[in-house]
């Protein structure tokens, strides 16, 4: 649960506007466990713009062609320091400070010939000119035949720990699916001696076929390309998750990306500067589903310069249980416009459900209740309801006292793009945990 810099600030965020949304992460967001700050891609880049990248941009490198912070961005980095002190204002603050790299090694280091730190190897030696990024040109991958780059790996993560790092996004290494640079990434940073969370991009179609090697490589992995400000690329994300939630488990988690929420795009690299174009049920319906799904969160948003109703958003207790603590995460139904998914608590008897509506019209819902297994005899008048979202009471009236649950129906009328999400609490000991 963090924020990025790359939804508002692309390529060109600082050190103030990064310090700016740390500190009001701890102010607002860190007693609901929000907890990491991430400055995204090209943090190296003196001359980085916003809406596009420098073709053969010159990038700072230490003399073992490691990455530096920029100086006109990052003033703190100053005589060597690098991160350091910015990690150490973050934590200061109780939060943990992470950073974008690319895969592979800068080809300005390939250029120069620069030796790979603890070795007899060069750059030029190490790298496989072959294999570049099909939308920037800052790095090549390396040549895991060849021993320097396991060892370019190692000095980089070396460099990172001493810094302070705690997350590390690793883009361009899932599309396609680089096995071997993953092992090695991940390899290195067990070397580091620092507890690093490795987060892996872009997704694009990313198989299950590669979930083993996930979970032993990785803690994160991103299920998609970029996600914006629209509804169809949030819409997209349900059949992805739904393919994806039976598989999450703690330390290994599919990723749906940002949620790009609040005031987004201040030098973004699509559209200008504005507050989400997600309606507010968008947003409801975007959040419960990461959360149902148990999909880390990522906040794309200048925290300080968004809405109330932004905050709001992000610190309802209800869904944030869901995301933190619950187990048997699942769509139940699909359909036409009409989406079902439940999860059960994994510190309560509580269970969970959420309708959502992906079409255009309000959609009037009637969702039986016998899925969620509630126990084959219970009764309305043995649990409770309320929707989380406007904290309603839905609790069924005395016409259904009675009925044996496979007959309970949750009755809703769901907005466009919208949902409705339900929290239910046992009102007697008729309900268990679940095994």
């Amino acid at each position: 649960m963090g924020w990025n810099s790359w939804d508002c600030f692309g390529t060109t965020v600082t050190e103030d506007e990064v310090l700016a949304n740390a500190e009001f992460m701890a102010a607002h967001l860190a007693p609901h466990g929000w907890d990491t700050v991430v400055v995204d891609i090209q943090w190296y880049e003196p001359a980085a713009k916003a809406g596009g990248y420098n073709d053969g941009a010159a990038l700072v490198l230490d003399g073992f062609g490691r990455q530096l912070p920029a100086l006109n961005r990052f003033p703190s980095a100053a005589d060597g320091k690098g991160f350091g002190p910015l990690a150490a204002k973050i934590h200061a603050l109780g939060l943990k400070f992470g950073l974008h790299i690319m895969r592979g090694i800068p080809r300005q280091a390939v250029r120069d010939r620069l030796p790979v730190a603890g070795t007899a190897f060069t750059a030029d030696q190490v790298a496989d000119t072959g294999s570049v990024c099909d939308w920037n040109t800052d790095n090549f991958g390396l040549d895991h035949g060849h021993p320097g780059a396991q060892a370019y790996y190692d000095s980089q993560l070396a460099l990172f720990a001493e810094w302070g790092v705690d997350f590390v996004k690793a883009d361009d290494m899932l599309g396609p699916y680089f096995t071997s640079e993953i092992a090695a990434y991940q390899d290195a940073v067990g070397k580091s001696g620092r507890d690093m969370v490795l987060s892996l991009s872009p997704g694009r179609v990313l198989s299950l076929a590669h979930l083993e090697h996930l979970r032993s490589n990785a803690q994160m992995w991103r299920v998609s390309d970029d996600l914006w400000d629209k509804w169809d690329d949030v819409d997209a994300q349900f059949a992805r998750m739904a393919r994806w939630a039976p598989h999450q488990q703690p330390g290994a988690w599919a990723d749906a990306d940002m949620l790009p929420v609040g005031r987004i795009a201040h030098r973004a690299e699509r559209g200008p500067e504005r507050l989400t174009r997600l309606t507010p049920d968008e947003q409801r319906a975007m959040m419960t589903l990461w959360c149902m799904a148990r999909s880390p969160l990522m906040l794309g948003c200048d925290l300080p310069s968004s809405p109330p109703e932004t905050l709001e958003l992000l610190t309802n207790t209800d869904l944030l249980e869901v995301l933190k603590a619950s187990r048997n995460n699942r769509e139940l139904l699909r359909d036409g416009e009409l989406v079902v998914w439940a999860a059960e608590s994994t510190t309560t008897a509580d269970r969970f459900v959420a309708l959502f509506n992906t079409g255009e019209e309000p959609l009037e819902a009637a969702f039986p209740l016998g899925d969620l297994g509630l126990g084959e005899k219970a009764s309305w008048d043995s649990w409770s309801a309320v929707e989380a979202w406007s904290g309603e009471d839905v609790r069924p009236g005395a016409a259904n006292s009675g009925s044996d649950l496979p007959s309970v129906v949750l009755h809703s009328t769901i907005p466009p793009h919208g949902v409705r999400f339900h929290r239910f609490t046992p009102a007697t000991k008729v309900l268990t945990p679940p095994a």
